[in-house]
């Protein structure tokens, strides 16, 4: 990898943990508890593990690009799964959660505008 590669890396890892923190912020503001930040499973990682104001369990994906319509088009079938996979680990550690309700949102971000919150934006079970 060569200093250019290197620099684009870390740039988009800024910009991507700007876009978390912006999708706390509106998370907490619509009255979301947030339960964790990048929480790391050995399946993958989850931007951000919120308890909704029903009290839904929502495992949110957030997406930064350049153009906010092309941020929810990079969510895949691929990372879809490996999100999901980390869930289901995630929620067999910690047993008080189960029998809540989880759904899985996405909050995308482009370089103009404001956050917006895709609340159940995908399901396991639409890949079968």
């Amino acid at each position: 990898m060569d200093r250019h590669d290197v620099d684009l890396k870390r740039a988009a890892e800024r910009r991507g943990r700007r876009g978390e923190l912006l999708a706390t912020l509106m998370l907490v503001s619509k009255g979301y508890r947030i339960m964790g930040r990048r929480v790391r499973t050995k399946l993958g990682e989850i931007d951000l593990v919120v308890k909704s104001p029903s009290g839904v369990i929502c495992f949110v994906e957030v997406k930064t690009r350049e153009i906010g319509e092309t941020a929810l088009e990079a969510l895949r079938i691929p990372q879809q799964m490996r999100i999901a996979r980390a869930a289901e680990l995630y929620l067999a550690r910690q047993p008080a959660l189960r029998g809540k309700g989880i759904r899985f949102d996405v909050v995308t971000l482009g370089s103009r505008g404001f956050p917006r919150h895709l609340p159940d934006a995908w399901r396991p079970e639409d890949w079968r």
